[in-house]
Formats: C-alpha cells, structure tokens, sequence
C-alpha cells in the first residue's frame, strides 16, 4: 500500500477508531456499574456511528477510510477469529452431541430464513438474521455480512435488533427452569444452543447452578465452532451465484483470502502450532478490528431506511428465536439429557 493510499485512508479509520475506542470505553464502564456487559462494545459502536451519521454526513474525504474499515478491515477480523478455535474440542464433545448441535443450527438458520423471506425482509438480512440467531449472534453476522455482500444498514439493523433481544433472552430464560421442569444439565443445553454470545451465557446460566454453567458454556462453544463451516458453505453458494460456472473455476475464487485464512489459522490451533502467548494479543486485536468495522457501518445507516424495516426485523428475529428454543427442547428430549 504506497502513501497516497494511506493518506486516503487515514481520515476515515481514525474516525472509526476514535468510535470504536469510545464504545470500548463505555462498556467497560457498563461492566464496572452493572457487573456484565448487557451492550457488547461492537452493538455500541454501531450505535455511536448511527447518532454520529445522524447529526452529521461525511463527505468526501472520510469515505475511503469508512468503507475500508467496513469490509476489509472486518474481513482481517474474521480470519483472526480462526486462531481461537481448536478442533480437538469438538472430537471431545462425542458424536452424538456435536451432530445434534449441528442439526440445531442447520435447521434453525433454515427454518429462520423461511421466516424472514416471508415477512418480507431481503436475502441478505434473512441471512444475516437467521445465522445470527442459529450461531453465535453480533459475532456471526460480522462474520457473514462480507461474504454475502450485506448492506451497511442489513447490518447494524441485523444486529441491533438481535443485541436487545440478546438482553431479553438472558433475563427471562432462568424462567422456563421452573415453567417447563428443566433439569440444570437441560437448561445448560438450552442456553449454550439459545443464548446469543458467550458471556450472555454465563449470565443466564449462572444464577441456576455450576452445572448448567459448565454445559451451557461447553454446549455454546461448540456451537460457535459451526460458524465456520457456514460462512465457507455460503462463500460457495454465493461464489456459484454470481456468475454461471466457468472452465477453470478456482477454489480461490469460490472461498475468500479471509475464510482461507480462517481455517488456516484453525489448524495450526488444532496442531498447537498458535502458542496462548501469541493468542493472547491476536484476540484482543480481533476484537479491536471488529468494533472499528462495527463502527464504520454505523457511520452507513440510514436512520429513515432502518425504521421502515425495524417492526418486521423485530418480528423476525423474535419468532426465529422461538423456533429455535422449540428446536433445542427437542434436541434436549431426543439425546434423553437428564
């Protein structure tokens, strides 16, 4: 990258980045006053960038920066996330478990896509509301957005509807412990498959016993695992969508530099090739990146735009999510977890 490149750019992410540090700010603080981050720092920094768009239109000059740090920059935080994953939990899982939780996500991010095409919502927020629901939330429609070519404002509506209801979920779902005679073992499973982040699972299991905690943690772990294969998956089908097949079609051409990546990084985890020192520094990295991404979309929302789908986003996302849990309590009953 020459200079004028750089200079291109520079306005524009150091404007995400001063949000993005500023959301890091103010979930920390959230932390220290609540003792959990009810608002992740990315579903902050969208919301930051949205009141800043709001008040005041970029021109010309932030451009550049903002749409760098919206894809590029987003798609070097996916491919960083591979270095957190190790292969070797999932064999320890057993079978049983594994091919259930992969069920749960596969027919959940079908079942809520049908859903949302039939409220009416676009392709590409189907997709990024029903991975976000079936996965692992905020993170997986990060995570998906640039493959499918999202729209800044799919995006961080995707997202903002799915972090409140994230919210909703951790306070009211202890309830069906004593409403649905949960045992802590079967809650534990419901939340790891149910509950959006990873944190937001120890918040909703916690205050139930140490045992849902552990499985909830383990069952949602894996759960995230699944992430990959999907966004590869839908890599595929959108590199065979855009164009008709071609003589001498790549893999290169079907699976992104970042989902390669990815999985590169996955396997020298697997292989402890990635010491904990060197994971140390990569993850926060990750997440830094991933917040000035979040912010850069929220620097892209229309306000107008985002409302006129808000009631059927939130109607969406609301009915997938209940899906879900009916799909998990069957899970649940057919394993026979006790």
């Amino acid at each position: 990258m020459n200079r004028n490149r750089i200079a291109q750019l520079a306005p524009g992410i150091a404007l995400c980045a001063a949000i993005a540090l500023a959301a890091m700010g103010l979930q920390r603080l959230e932390e220290h006053w609540t003792g959990r981050p009810w608002l992740e720092a990315l579903v902050i920094a969208i919301l930051l960038g949205t009141m800043m768009r709001t008040l005041w239109t970029p021109d010309l000059r932030w451009a550049p920066g903002i749409a760098f740090s919206a894809k590029t920059l987003l798609e070097i935080a996916v491919m960083l996330l591979g270095a957190s994953i190790s292969f070797q939990a999932v064999l320890d899982a057993g079978a049983a478990l594994i091919v259930g939780i992969a069920a749960v996500v596969a027919v959940g991010i079908c079942a809520s896509y049908a859903l949302c095409r039939w409220l009416g919502l676009p392709k590409r927020m189907a997709v990024l509301v029903a991975c976000g629901n079936s996965i692992c939330g905020n993170s997986a429609i990060a995570a998906v957005a640039p493959v499918i070519g999202a729209k800044p404002g799919d995006v961080a509506s995707s997202i903002a509807f799915t972090a409140v209801l994230g919210v909703i979920v951790v306070l009211t779902l202890p309830l069906l412990v004593p409403l649905l005679g949960l045992s802590h073992s079967q809650y534990g499973v419901l939340a790891g498959l149910t509950v959006y982040a990873v944190p937001q699972v120890l918040a909703a299991t916690v205050p139930v016993g140490l045992v849902s905690t552990q499985l909830g943690t383990l069952v949602k772990l894996l759960r995230v695992l699944m992430l990959g294969p999907v966004v590869v998956l839908l890599s595929v089908l959108v590199g065979r969508g855009a164009s008709a097949p071609k003589p001498g079609l790549s893999l290169g051409r079907l699976v992104p530099w970042f989902i390669a990546g990815f999985l590169g990084l996955a396997l020298l985890r697997s292989l402890g090739a990635i010491p904990d020192i060197v994971l140390q520094a990569v993850m926060p990295a990750a997440t830094l990146l991933t917040v000035i991404s979040m912010a850069a979309l929220g620097l892209g929302v229309n306000l107008k735009a985002l409302g006129q789908v808000g009631g059927r986003v939130t109607l969406a996302v609301t009915l997938s999510l209940l899906v879900l849990i009916a799909i998990s309590l069957g899970l649940i009953r057919l394993l026979g977890v006790a």
